[in-house]
């Protein structure tokens, strides 16, 4: 199992976490950055994943700090698909 952190790490916004095993390939959560302008900018850009290859997203709960990025995510998905 490989556990890759896009977001909360360093700072309490943009919970993020790419689980990766041998059967599957899960996003848990994704997060808005929010507060400071240089972390906000990562709003905007999908980090390395290969959506290809994703099998789920779970989600914690609805604060926006754990589903913020949804819309960035669907519409990269769109644009693979």
């Amino acid at each position: 199992m490989k556990i890759t952190l896009f977001g909360a790490a360093g700072n309490v916004t943009g919970s993020a976490y790419y689980i990766q095993t041998n059967s599957s390939n899960v996003l848990l959560d994704f997060g808005m950055f929010q507060g400071d302008k240089d972390l906000e900018v990562h709003n905007t850009k999908l980090p390395p994943i290969n959506l290809e290859k994703l099998d789920a997203v779970l989600l914690t709960h609805a604060h926006m700090d754990h589903t913020g990025r949804l819309p960035l995510l669907v519409r990269e998905c769109l644009k693979t698909y």
